[in-house]
């Protein structure tokens, strides 16, 4: 009767494990495709390109040509007193020199003679440029240049936090994966102890076996399905957890079906799915970290508006020059001896505004200069922590696995002996309640290796492409 008791406890655990025919897999690498395409904070981060984008075509505008058309008129008690027309073209150049082209035309009795024109009008043509404050780099020259490096800035962002929404996804895959686990773990165990239960029952009613012993395998039946359901919270849990990172397209958010199951096999595609496949430590460049990109670029632009700040310790020199004709048809009109010119000095007396804005301006890129210093220095150091945890979990998984493997042949083993009559059932729970805990250690220690491996893949700042 023992002999076949035992029989029935092997087939039991052979077929625990079968997965439901309805059952689907939810494969990782899809998971996160799905998290990186549809998730609200995926597709923020994606904004933060237009961004960019929107702000280097803004910053392009102050070198759009203009067209300014000033006109004036007054006419009372049938008297024309004034007619003012005054339209101005202007192209603005990357050097701070500015082409323009005017016509004038004024008419009435009452324009001051300055303003005398032919009656057709007058046409000037010539250049406006800085000699002083302006002349090497001007607001709109920094606000361009600034605004490239945040469109690349935006890029780095963009990728910075891409990878932290897959990384949170990531460890809620684990924290699924390692609750399936358990909940199967204690599934196939409370299986064992019913079929053990009554197996026992059957001894004890022909008399091979004391009456006692049906008691402690039925606390042995009690305790694996307490265990079942507190695992079975867990999993339910877990998969809500999960259901934050599943979005369909307009902002949809997804529920995760008990039918859909983790991918078992994760160790398998996990480095591939993440791209950190054959990355030993010394093939990392530092210096390709969106991280430090990112604070690169922003070093890049605080020292143009550092120049910018110096640029305006120098005298405000404007001058303009522009050849004036009546007769805009013909190129010879244009002659040396016709023409408009203006200088516009200015120059604060103790530049007080513009030294501090200068201090201020240098203070910040020095402030910048120590953030990158230190993320350099963080993130390399955590990238060494993490590869030293990652071989710590080898080992812990080799050892771990052999643990399971030795606790699983000194449950078989109590069994055996307990089918001659040579053992007890107290000593095969006791054998079988050490088993459990090693298979809960080892799915724990799969799981901190997942996570530092998804740690990796978070200081390692990776964007998937495959995804």
């Amino acid at each position: 009767m023992r002999l076949f008791i035992l029989i029935i406890c092997f087939c039991a655990g052979c077929f625990a494990n079968a997965q439901n025919v309805d059952s689907l897999q939810l494969n990782f690498r899809e998971y996160l495709g799905y998290v990186k395409k549809y998730h609200p904070i995926a597709r923020q981060a994606n904004m933060a390109l237009d961004i960019g984008q929107a702000n280097l075509m803004k910053a392009r505008g102050g070198f759009d040509p203009k067209i300014e058309v000033d006109y004036s008129g007054k006419e009372f008690k049938g008297k024309e007193y004034y007619d003012l027309l005054n339209a101005t073209f202007k192209v603005p150049t990357w050097y701070g020199i500015e082409l323009k082209g005017d016509f004038e035309q004024y008419t009435g009795e009452y324009v001051n003679a300055e303003r005398n024109v032919p009656e057709d009008g007058l046409y000037s043509a010539g250049v406006a440029l800085s000699l002083g404050r302006g002349s090497w780099i001007n607001e709109r020259m920094a606000t361009l240049k600034k605004a490239k490096f945040f469109r690349e800035q935006s890029k780095a962002d963009r990728d910075i936090l891409v990878n932290q929404i897959l990384y949170d996804a990531s460890l809620a895959y684990f924290n699924w994966l390692q609750a399936y686990r358990n909940s199967l773990l204690f599934n196939d165990f409370l299986d064992n102890a019913k079929v053990r239960l009554k197996g026992i029952n059957q001894s004890a009613l022909a008399g091979e076996i004391a009456a006692i012993d049906t008691v402690e395998a039925k606390i042995a039946v009690q305790n694996r399905a307490l265990e079942l359901e507190q695992a079975k919270v867990t999993l339910r849990n877990a998969r809500l957890e999960l259901s934050n990172f599943l979005w369909m397209g307009e902002n949809i958010p997804m529920e995760l079906q008990e039918n859909v199951l983790p991918d078992l096999s994760l160790d398998v595609e996990i480095d591939q799915a993440l791209e950190i496949l054959g990355k030993p430590l010394d093939s990392f460049v530092l210096e390709n970290h969106p991280k430090l990109k990112s604070l690169g670029y922003k070093i890049d632009g605080l020292t143009v508006d550092k120049r910018l700040k110096t640029n305006k310790l120098l005298p405000r020199i404007d001058v303009e020059y522009k050849f004036i004709t009546d007769t805009p048809n013909y190129l010879n009109s244009l002659e040396p001896q016709n023409y408009k010119g203006g200088l516009n000095f200015e120059l604060p007396l103790f530049l007080r505004k513009e030294r501090g804005d200068l201090k201020l301006a240098k203070l910040k890129l020095r402030d910048a200069q120590f953030e990158f210093d230190n993320a350099q220095v963080q993130i390399q150091n955590k990238i060494v922590a993490i590869y030293n945890e990652l071989e710590s979990f080898e080992k812990q998984n080799s050892l771990i696995e052999d643990i399971v493997a030795s606790y699983q042949a000194l449950l078989a083993a109590e069994e055996r002996k307990f089918s001659f009559g040579e053992s007890s059932l107290f000593l095969i729970n006791s054998r079988e309640t050490k088993l459990i805990d090693a298979v809960l250690k080892q799915n724990l220690v799969e799981n901190k290796y997942f996570t530092a491996k998804a740690k990796l893949f978070n200081s390692l700042a990776v964007n998937p492409e495959n995804l």
